[in-house]
């Protein structure tokens, strides 16, 4: 998803304005204290020590003395104070930073919402994009639980409202994304010597956010999207340099249908074989059109349903030579394994000069040496075996 299409906030060039100008990269953590600041900072001095102009834009210290340590090594380039509400409150001055122009900028805190009247975006974030844009590196932080497409499943794991979000697709705009990685023990340990909050918050933390079984989930959620991004880069690479290739780094399933009775068995038949060995599952929705009429609609709603029920990803794709776009979509995004569904007199089935569309399919898939699954069809209402269910 393109910038300017995720967001009329930040223009129609804002694709550009990330591709084109700053590197970006961001620290990802799973929760608070494991060290995303200290090893921002730690960066920061590093390139700072090869000769780079490196300024910190803003840094929260939470009081953690190794922190100020690092902080007071380095130029800070002064804070926004406003007044609000009665109180004195710190912002980054993100045109101060503009007008410095240093090669890196450090920027903590990526999901963070800015005071009101502060400046001149809402969020950190869109302050970040506007430094990229000037040509100006970034590193920055970022908690996996403030990721937008995950901060609702997080709300109803830990039970904890999350309050400030970061659209995913700035997070996937970084050139780099580092995973800065603590066992559950080791956060829990740090919160009890104070290294992270306040001791009037520990006790509360480590009954509720930070219990254990939350730290595990909450972990888990940050390898997999770390993971996620690898994937795409090595798909994006291979169908940029290996086009013909399939590189089999995982078990990539997909499944053909058209809408037919038994196609939703079939998917759900599919997502088995998938998950027995951790493979991913795209479902390619062929509108073929063989009988002069399309699919009905609440028939494809309900099998896009099923898709969803089973965590698969759904596609769309009309064309007269349905082995051909079947083939092709397995080599564009690197399947290793084909699934379909026939039963005597189907779609597949239908002679099309050269024999049937499943015999098609193998010979094609075969060119493009992805194996093929052809699953029988069952009637609803008809047990594994043929005959007549019981009444």
């Amino acid at each position: 998803m393109s910038l300017a299409a995720a967001t009329g906030e930040i223009g129609a060039d804002a694709d550009d304005v990330v591709a084109a100008a700053g590197h970006f990269r961001i620290y990802l953590g799973a929760a608070a204290g494991v060290g995303k600041t200290y090893a921002m900072l730690s960066e920061g001095h590093r390139r700072r020590d090869r000769g780079a102009d490196v300024v910190v834009g803003f840094v929260e210290s939470h009081g953690r003395r190794l922190t100020e340590s690092l902080v007071s090594g380095l130029e800070v380039v002064p804070r926004n104070l406003i007044d609000y509400r009665g109180c004195e409150m710190q912002e980054m001055d993100a045109p101060a930073v503009l007008r410095r122009r240093p090669k890196v900028v450090l920027v903590d805190e990526l999901a963070h919402t800015n005071v009101p009247g502060s400046g001149e975006h809402e969020k950190r974030w869109q302050d970040v994009l506007k430094i990229l844009g000037a040509g100006i590196d970034v590193i920055t932080t970022v908690n996996i639980q403030h990721l937008a497409s995950l901060a609702d499943e997080v709300e109803r794991m830990t039970g904890a409202p999350v309050r400030e979000r970061v659209p995913d697709w700035v997070v996937r705009k970084a050139d780099q994304i580092e995973l800065v990685d603590s066992s559950p023990e080791q956060l829990r340990r740090r919160m009890l010597h104070g290294n992270i909050y306040p001791p009037a918050r520990v006790q509360q933390a480590l009954t509720h956010f930070f219990r254990t079984d939350n730290l595990i989930a909450l972990r888990e959620l940050a390898l997999r999207f770390l993971a996620d991004e690898t994937e795409e880069e090595l798909l994006d690479h291979l169908r940029r340099h290996h086009a013909r290739q399939v590189w089999e780094t995982a078990e990539r399933f997909m499944v053909a249908v058209t809408g037919a009775v038994g196609d939703d068995a079939v998917v759900r038949r599919a997502a088995r074989l998938a998950a027995r060995v951790q493979g991913d599952l795209d479902v390619l929705h062929l509108d073929t059109a063989d009988d002069g009429s399309r699919s009905g609609r609440d028939t494809i709603a309900a099998l896009r349903g099923v898709a969803a029920d089973v965590g698969a990803r759904w596609h769309e794709a009309e064309d007269d030579d349905p082995p051909k776009v079947i083939a092709r979509f397995a080599r564009e995004h690197q399947i290793t394994q084909i699934v379909i569904g026939a039963h005597r007199g189907g779609r597949w089935h239908r002679l099309r000069g050269g024999g049937s569309n499943i015999a098609k399919i193998i010979r094609a898939a075969g060119d493009v040496d992805v194996d093929v699954h052809v699953l029988a069809r069952r009637e609803p209402g008809t047990p594994p075996g043929g005959g007549t269910a019981p009444g």
